[in-house]
């Protein structure tokens, strides 16, 4: 499982006892690094092998005929030029055809006598020009023996920055996380392995400098900018589901690294396969059409969880458990609440996200909870159900949220999908638009959102302080949205660890999606895909609004209001630096309080407290007046006095119906702070 080399003398098992230096008859998940003591019998049940013998086996399981692999191009090209919302702008932007690459392929399938390439090899094609499009979005994913495998060795690697001395910065990398468990089982894991411990610091990677690795590994990447290349070349740089991406060209991995006592050491891991087959590792949706997800991130995610997960604090739901968690962070004496979304991955149906939002809402309100400033941390997001990010939004805010835009590409296809879908999917919408570009020559419909904003505003402003988000590369899909939301409706500043968020702009659809979507008219342009293979795309592009009106989510992404360089106390501390440079950016923004209860004995007063905490400098920006309205009507305006309004009571009148708004304004007249009846 692991080789050792000590002093450039490398002690290598011999091939017939590697059964037996693989002997994990348990691995342990302890509180530490993990899962809460979860055991897994890998070795009884088969779950766990090296590289090597799973690629010699899936050689002889994985079969494509002519016919299937023609069938998988045809179907490519189909869904590539007729479907595909970001051709132009990867054309554009990437200077690639992938459309000629596939027609040269299919062409060479069809030459009378011409031999068949390996399947590894038509795989291998087939990725590259999917990656050429540097849309994670878009994908092909391979069948049957790689479905629910992931290659990986048994360790993470972050990036760091450190202080050069001279007002600049040096990059650095570190070993994070480490299986001691499956390292250990080694027969040489006496020598220098047992100073392969979270905290050295990563060298070189077979001999090549650990960050050119990276670079290298990024390139055969789909992110959609450099930043979100290299950062995706390190997050898969140990883990890689094989159902997305090609297994490692290596059997093995020498790892060069430095310990904490500046010793030089390099230690041999060989690749293994996980099998997750069983597990719930792929996001599943009866309406998937709505979502915006970054699948392979997702499985990267769920691989980390599964093996390297930490306990958290505050007791969140069950059903919701595995999308976020929240925690008090105290700086400097202060205490912020800190709130972890780790994906938007919920049910796509109105109840499971009302569920999803209010439970968010009872965390972020609960007694205990601070509500002097809260970090929103989405880094490493991969997205999911768009209706929940952008729901999400109104609890911090008391600007009324806008959603974002779709739009599809203009193409005969698209118009007969929009034209025969399903009432409930409400793409007729943009049928009209697809219609006219015959006349205009339009590339893109009209832009319309997902839902409506009336069901985005439903809830209204509940956390009253001051909210930042932090960003990375990572940040993708839904993510990207949730940020340009968070940007465009004035919500607060975003805090990135990374120059851009990861651009994916787009809501994507599965192959079958298309399928169900048309019904019996699908079989004219759609066939059955062979075997296990299967195709997603992006198939309407996301624009933002407000101030950047118009401007794609895809390749531009969303640049952040501040950059945040992570540290070693950042991977090695939770956070530490990137959360103190969070609160600095809090503490200097305002903080609000409104409470509005009904008075007791019935809903025909309320009882309403307001008050702000602003810095000297900024006492404009305290509140000066406070507004009731009642069944959408001016009802009562109530003057504050030093930024407060102490207890007032407001009676609402004789009418039967009571549906009440309060709004208070600063001194600059903008809206500082909301709160209404939730009915």
């Amino acid at each position: 499982m692991a080789l050792c080399v000590l002093n450039n003398k490398r002690t290598a098992p011999a091939a017939s006892s590697l059964n037996s230096q693989i002997h994990i008859s348990q691995v342990v998940l302890d509180q530490k690094t993990g899962a809460s003591a979860e055991l897994l019998n890998i070795e009884k049940g088969g779950k766990v092998m090296p590289l090597a013998k799973f690629l010699k086996s899936a050689e002889q399981k994985s079969r494509l005929s002519r016919p299937e692999r023609l069938r998988i191009i045809e179907q490519t090209l189909l869904l590539l030029e007729m479907n595909y919302v970001h051709l132009p702008l990867k054309q554009a932007m990437h200077a690639i055809n992938p459309i000629q690459r596939l027609k040269l392929l299919k062409y060479r399938l069809e030459t009378k006598g011409s031999e068949m390439e390996p399947v590894m090899q038509f795989h291998s094609r087939l990725l590259e020009i999917f990656a050429s499009l540097r849309d994670v979005h878009t994908s092909y994913f391979l069948p049957t023996p790689f479905i629910d495998q992931y290659a990986f060795l048994p360790f993470l690697v972050e990036q760091y920055f450190e202080s050069d001395g001279k007002r600049g910065r040096v990059e650095k990398f570190l070993v994070s996380l480490v299986l001691d468990q499956i390292i250990e089982t080694s027969a040489a894991s006496s020598s220098n392995a047992a100073f392969f411990k979270p905290g050295v610091e990563a060298l070189y990677w077979n001999g090549v400098p650990i960050r050119r690795a990276v670079e290298i590994n990024g390139e055969n990447q789909a992110g959609s900018n450099p930043e979100a290349r290299f950062a995706r070349g390190l997050d898969n740089l140990t883990i890689r589901p094989l159902d997305t991406s090609l297994p490692p060209d290596e059997k093995w991995v020498d790892i060069t690294y430095k310990t904490a006592a500046g010793e030089i050491l390099t230690l041999t891991l060989e690749w293994l396969v996980y099998n997750a087959g069983g597990e719930p590792a792929t996001p599943k949706s009866e309406q998937k059409r709505r979502a915006a997800i970054d699948v392979k991130k997702y499985k990267i995610n769920e691989f980390k969880k599964r093996f390297f997960a930490k306990p958290r604090s505050i007791a969140i739901s069950k059903a919701f458990q595995e999308v976020f968690y929240a925690e008090v962070r105290k700086v400097s004496n202060r205490e912020f609440g800190y709130l972890r979304l780790f994906s938007f991955e919920v049910k796509d149906d109105r109840e499971t996200i009302d569920a999803f939002i209010n439970e968010v809402r009872r965390v972020i309100t609960g007694a205990n909870f601070p509500q002097q400033g809260l970090i929103i941390d989405v880094r490493g997001n991969p997205g999911g159900k768009i209706r929940a990010g952008e729901k999400l939004l109104q609890l911090f805010t008391p600007n009324r949220i806008r959603p974002e835009l779709f739009e599809f590409i203009n193409s005969p296809l698209n118009l007969e999908i929009c034209r025969s879908a399903p009432k409930r999917m409400d793409l007729l919408r943009w049928a009209d638009s697809i219609a006219e570009s015959v006349k205009t020559g339009a590339t893109y419909s009209m832009g319309f959102p997902l839902q409506p904003e009336e069901w985005c505003n439903e809830i209204g402003q509940v956390y009253y302080g001051p909210v930042i988000l932090t960003t990375d590369a990572l940040s993708y899909s839904t993510t990207d949205i949730f940020a340009a939301g968070f940007q465009d409706n004035r919500v607060g500043e975003v805090l990135g660890t990374s120059d851009n968020t990861g651009a994916g702009g787009a809501n994507m659809w599965y192959y079958e999606d298309l399928i169900n979507v048309l019904g019996k008219r699908a079989k004219t342009q759609f066939k059955p895909l062979p075997r296990d293979t299967e195709l997603q795309l992006a198939m309407r592009r996301s624009v933002r609004i407000g101030q950047r009106e118009g401007r794609p989510l895809e390749e531009l992404g969303i640049t952040p209001d501040h950059r945040h360089h992570m540290t070693r106390r950042d991977l090695m501390n939770r956070n530490s630096d990137l959360v103190r440079r969070a609160a600095r950016i809090l503490k200097m923004k305002p903080v609000y309080s409104l409470s509005v209860q009904p008075v007791k004995g019935g809903n025909r007063a309320l009882r309403i407290t307001a008050a702000s905490k602003v810095q000297p400098r900024d006492h404009k920006l305290r509140i000066s007046r406070v507004d009731v309205f009642v069944n959408g009507r001016p009802h009562k305006s109530l003057s504050a006095r030093n930024g407060a309004l102490l207890r007032k009571t407001v009676s609402l009148g004789r009418s039967q119906k009571f549906d009440w708004l309060v709004q208070a304004f600063d001194h600059n007249n903008n809206l500082v702070a909301i709160a209404r009846r939730h009915k």
